[in-house]
């Protein structure tokens, strides 16, 4: 159905569809990757349980608060820049075609 969205007349640049894949993935990675780094420096700095604790609730919320500016911005830029960088270096101009 998400390959019929041009047939309908939906404009390419509103491919929700990617754009949400891609926000919910950097989500999840840097909620979790920043979680576990607040942890481990949480163990190896503090010695009470509380400040470990707020250790791990900080990583958790630099990891959430930047995967929702990132996520801002993507919602704002077209679909075509959601395109892997191996993709956009690879692909030929059309210049080089003729």
């Amino acid at each position: 159905m998400a390959e019929n969205n041009n047939e309908k007349g939906t404009p390419k640049d509103y491919n929700f569809d990617a754009k949400w894949d891609a926000c919910i993935d950097l989500s999840l990675r840097r909620v979790v990757y920043s979680t576990v780094a607040g942890a481990f420096s949480g163990i190896l700095i503090f010695r009470s349980p509380v400040t470990r604790w707020a250790s791990v609730a900080f990583g958790a919320g630099l990891g959430l608060g930047s995967a929702y500016s990132d996520c801002s911005r993507l919602f704002d830029k077209p679909t075509e820049d959601l395109r892997p960088a191996a993709v956009l270096e690879s692909s030929v101009s059309p210049d080089a075609q003729e």
